[in-house]
């Protein structure tokens, strides 16, 4: 996961992620949408495709890239361990407010 981490850390890498949600994208259209030259966006997928982030399909002379849920789920799972983190610091907030609220309502 640390791998996964390190390559999402690169913004461009994390920004080509962001594009591939909205599903399979070709190399050219990626070049496009982020205003980088191709060698660079292909520089970034490699990193992507050997950290198991997306993966590649071939029509023809096109390369069709998109996400890797597989991989992704990891990391879906160890930043719900922060939800449930913040849940519980969020509800004594609110636990503290209502609190507070019913001690200035007896004045």
């Amino acid at each position: 996961m640390i791998e996964t981490l390190q390559a999402l850390a690169e913004p461009n890498r994390f920004q080509i992620v962001e594009l591939l949600r909205g599903g399979p994208r070709p190399v050219g259209e990626m070049v496009e949408r982020l205003g980088l030259r191709q060698p660079q966006v292909s520089k970034h997928l490699r990193v992507l495709r050997d950290v198991g982030l997306v993966r590649v399909r071939r029509n023809g002379r096109h390369m069709f890239y998109r996400t890797n849920a597989d991989a992704i789920r990891p990391l879906h799972e160890w930043t719900k361990t922060f939800e449930q983190l913040w849940q519980h610091q969020l509800g004594r907030v609110k636990e503290r407010a209502e609190a507070k609220q019913k001690e200035l309502e007896k004045v």
